[in-house]
């Protein structure tokens, strides 16, 4: 389902559904100005095409005892055979890396980790990302504070 074939009350639905996932059919109804009975019909049509993936929790990092946030610059040592396969499969089960994108310019890959605390961070440094021999080069950016974390996708919703 490409964006041509969305019209107004989806793009509201979209817009709506990503500040508030647990709004009541009901209220997204009001909010959309249709009644309840084609307000699910249309949010079940959004999921069944893939545009709305899924539902999620966010929770607070801080709140659960995970004060460090980091992105981390990955050079991968291409000439190993095998070394692209072979790094997407071994960070795939490291659970700290929450995110991790393959990119242009200096780096090969660009990872997010959340971990509890500085000496965690380090171990899982020194003793499992070191480890992964397709990696030549790391470099850590830390990161201070939050200044926005949106999950609104920049988009024209009118």
């Amino acid at each position: 389902m490409g964006p041509n074939k969305l019209d107004k009350i989806d793009l509201k639905i979209i817009e709506i559904l990503q500040g508030n996932s647990k709004i009541t059919n009901l209220d997204l109804s009001k909010k959309i100005g249709l009644s309840p009975a084609p307000t699910l019909e249309r949010v079940k049509k959004l999921e069944n095409t893939g545009v709305i993936i899924s539902y999620h929790a966010q929770v607070d990092p801080q709140a659960i005892g995970l004060s460090v946030k980091t992105f981390v610059l990955v050079s991968l040592a291409w000439q190993k055979e095998g070394a692209l396969n072979h790094f997407l499969e071994k960070v795939k089960n490291i659970k700290e890396i929450v995110e991790c994108y393959i990119i242009t310019g200096e780096a090969d890959f660009l990872m997010k980790i959340i971990c509890k605390d500085i000496p965690t961070y380090e171990q899982l440094l020194f003793k499992t990302l070191s480890q992964i021999e397709e990696i030549e080069r790391l470099k850590t950016l830390m990161t201070l504070s939050t200044v926005k974390d949106s999950k609104v996708l920049p988009y024209k919703y009118e």
